[in-house]
């Protein structure tokens, strides 16, 4: 499968250089005109400058999976692209792919941060499909819609003519993902309501112009009574939003639940650690659900963190309420490429914490190429100390390829200490390290497309495989179990149980 997407990234490169270069570039009835402003090129290489300066001088996992002769022709292969202008929409593309071909999880143009113009002229469009879906072998499954005409477990072959498969193997390129993790760049292409803006909605009119707002489907409901022609009303931002409601940064509601799904087994669900400026305490949340889980002594506990990218260290505090004793994960070395930010630079960037121009006395000298980053990672400061009151009960952490930054770091240490058993497919990220934990907000000039830049890279100690974090019990999801709304990982664990008590 790696193998398939590789060939089908290089055949869409050279496909997106000719397109973009045509002299009447194909224009999306979906996208405003404003998506098609034109930036002459010129301005565009001055911005190509300006990335090739930051992410060369910064970026600590550029060298990661590429020599820098090799990412050297990938900016010289950009600058080829652009230098006879495109339109905004075609930069945005442009610069994505680049991005992408870093093969980092956190390095992208980044929907929640660009300019309001920007978002604007390429987000906030009416052409999004109405149903929420899933891949399952390349193939585009219906997980939930609101038209009585796509039940669940419908797939979709076409839509508007371009089969589904085409649209996927389009769309990979333009995947953040770490490494060769291709099941999270399939991931990042599914529609199911989790995301404020989803991928799959800003790249569909933007890779395929020729898609109208109110698309012809061909698809093949359940009981395969053959194929039906549908024709739906797109959706608008606000619209796909009212699919499933998503909690506010700035709400004090809770972003978590405690169910009980029996007296044997509670459930934990936890679809995201995004909580870096809540004014939900989180961390007296746990307490309390701990404080449940001893008093009612419940001998089963699932952890939900399915489709939840990260956030902040909520992993460490979970972990510290299962161990028994003060346990040391195994950490790997905090890098990063600089010291203190080259002046001709700092008019780029933005960031929270302008202490990250500057790491001082909190970086040494590794060699040629980096630091060691000692700010968050000093000596005696990555134990996990028990927390009262533990949870002695058998524990269950439910994974998927959306597990990428810090829950991803989270199934790492979980299955490494024994204290959880993982269940579900395997997670993204990447066991040779992932970049993140402070970023620059990278703002090019001439084209206002921001892209994320991570300022620190993990490394392990000992050589690693090119994967995430393989589940100790591996559940696959079936058209099926769309079909009916079973949860496979959790009909698992109850099987499981069931199998302990007997």
């Amino acid at each position: 499968m790696k193998m398939f997407f590789r060939v089908i990234t290089a055949a869409v490169l050279v496909l997106s250089c000719c397109f973009s270069q045509a002299e009447n570039p194909a224009r999306s009835p979906v996208l405003s005109a404003s998506a098609y402003q034109w930036i002459d090129g010129t301005d565009l290489l001055k911005d190509v400058d300006v990335l090739e300066s930051a992410y060369s001088q910064l970026h600590p996992g550029l060298y990661r999976y590429a020599t820098p002769q090799q990412t050297r022709a990938r900016f010289q292969q950009l600058r080829q692209e652009l230098h006879q202008g495109a339109s905004l929409a075609q930069a945005y593309l442009a610069f994505s792919r680049f991005a992408a071909s870093v093969r980092c999880g956190h390095t992208y143009a980044n929907f929640y941060n660009q300019p309001e113009r920007v978002e604007k002229a390429l987000f906030e469009h009416a052409g999004r499909l109405p149903f929420h879906f899933r891949w399952i072998e390349q193939r585009m499954w219906i997980a939930s819609s609101d038209d009585v005409r796509l039940p669940r477990g419908t797939e979709v072959l076409s839509i508007d003519g371009v089969p589904a498969r085409d649209i996927l193997r389009m769309m990979v390129p333009y995947a953040r993902a770490d490494g060769g993790n291709d099941a999270k760049r399939v991931a990042q292409f599914e529609v199911t309501g989790t995301e404020r803006i989803e991928a799959f909605d800003v790249y569909l009119p933007l890779l395929f112009p020729q898609i109208s707002a109110n698309p012809l489907l061909i698809v093949r409901t359940p009981g395969d009574r053959g194929t039906e022609r549908l024709r739906v009303e797109g959706l608008t931002l606000s619209q796909r939003q009212a699919q499933a409601p998503l909690r506010t940064r700035e709400s004090t509601d809770p972003a978590w639940e405690l169910e009980f799904v029996s007296s044997e087994l509670a459930m934990l669900h936890m679809p995201d650690w995004g909580l870096y400026d809540s004014p939900w305490d989180w961390k007296a949340f746990l307490q309390q659900a701990f404080d449940t889980l001893h008093a009612r002594g419940t001998p089963a506990l699932v952890i939900d963190v399915r489709g939840n990218e990260g956030g902040v260290g909520v992993g460490d505090v979970l972990l510290s309420y299962l161990t028994p004793a003060p346990w040391t994960p195994p950490r790997y070395q905090q890098r990063v490429r600089y010291q203190q930010v080259p002046h001709e630079l700092e008019p780029f960037l933005k960031t929270w914490d302008p202490s990250f121009k500057d790491w001082g006395s909190d970086v040494r000298r590794l060699d040629s190429n980096f630091y060691e980053l000692t700010r968050w990672q000093a000596e005696g400061t990555n134990v996990i100390t028990p927390r009262a009151p533990r949870y002695e009960g058998r524990t269950f952490v439910l994974i998927g390829p959306e597990n990428s930054s810090a829950t991803f770091e989270f199934a790492r240490d979980a299955q490494a200490s024994g204290l959880a058993t993982l269940v579900g497919r395997p997670t993204g990220g990447n066991l040779r390290g992932i970049n993140g934990s402070a970023f620059f907000f990278l703002h090019l000039p001439h084209s206002g497309i921001e892209l994320d830049l991570p300022l620190v890279g993990q490394f392990p100690r000992e050589p690693q495989p090119d994967r995430g974090i393989l589940p100790d019990i591996e559940v696959a999801l079936t058209p099926g179990d769309l079909a009916t709304g079973r949860d496979p990982e959790m009909a698992r664990v109850t099987a499981l149980l069931a199998e302990s008590r007997r």
